[in-house]
């Protein structure tokens, strides 16, 4: 009995890796998956919603939502990945479906305001959130009302959402650069250095919160990059941006010095700074 089970198994074994071999017939796959119970198929949702080409997500759930058209879940799991493979027209339209459903939930309509927002259509995504009553406290939603209060220019209530936003979440490092950002662009330059800090404290890898730094930095004409965990190639890009933010203030020979210490430092060659350094000493 032991040795008929073993050669099971090796048969079942060679039959896979032929199957390999061969490769993965996906509408094949769809068919033997319409016989397994439910919880066997939210599992394969599950991990279709994060493999690592997200158009392969799109055609699966394109295809089972297409075979059962009132299943919100595969409606979801198609706008979730349409999103995920920059198709935002297709996602928005997807999401649309998707908040129509009779079972649509409030964290549905965060997502349809996500993906207006990513096609830039603010004043419909401001629409979608202020339908969405107060009591959905979620950290996603505070994240695009500080993002529509901003467009908006209404800086008191951008200021409040982003608090909150921060608040509501474990990893603040992306929301902090945002609001970094914002203060950036009112001319806040002192309280978007902190920001920018806080944010790489958060996350050391987030190379935007350091480029942003060193602009709020050199803003203030502080022309010393910041004590933060850089890499040989980021040193060289960091200089390069403070050596245009000093050219902009007006520190021409500043920022040349910054643009050649940019050029020395990265390990290769470094076309852009070259350029602009070529372009400032032949005016």
């Amino acid at each position: 009995m032991r040795h008929l089970t073993f050669v099971s198994i090796a048969a079942a074994g060679i039959v896979a890796l032929s199957g390999c071999e061969k490769g993965i017939d996906t509408e094949e796959m769809d068919r033997k998956f319409q016989g397994v119970n439910v919880v066997d198929e939210t599992n394969l949702n599950e991990v279709m919603l994060t493999v690592s080409d997200p158009n392969e997500a799109v055609n699966y759930f394109q295809r089972a939502s297409a075979t059962d058209p009132d299943r919100i879940d595969l409606t979801r799991g198609l706008a979730k990945s349409l999103i995920r493979a920059k198709r935002i027209n297709e996602g928005t339209v997807a999401w649309a479906k998707v908040v129509d459903h009779e079972d649509a939930t409030n964290e549905d309509r965060v997502n349809l305001a996500d993906a207006l927002i990513r096609g830039n259509d603010w004043d419909k995504a401001e629409k979608v959130l202020t339908a969405i009553p107060p009591t959905h406290e979620t950290f996603k939603r505070y994240r695009l009302e500080a993002m529509i209060a901003d467009s908006n220019k209404d800086w008191e209530k951008a200021d409040s959402f982003y608090e909150i936003a921060v608040g509501l979440t474990t990893k603040p490092a992306s929301v902090l650069n945002n609001w970094g950002y914002s203060k950036l662009s009112r001319g806040d330059y002192a309280a978007a250095e902190r920001l920018f800090t806080d944010a790489i404290r958060q996350d050391t890898t987030l190379f935007t919160a350091k480029n942003n730094l060193v602009l709020a930095r050199g803003a203030q004409g502080k022309y010393v990059l910041p004590v933060v965990p850089m890499t040989q190639v980021e040193r060289a890009e960091l200089l390069h941006s403070m050596g245009l933010a000093a050219i902009k203030r007006g520190d021409v020979e500043t920022g040349k010095g910054l643009l050649r210490n940019a050029v020395e430092t990265h390990p290769r060659h470094f076309e852009a700074a070259k350029t602009a350094l070529d372009a400032l000493e032949n005016t």
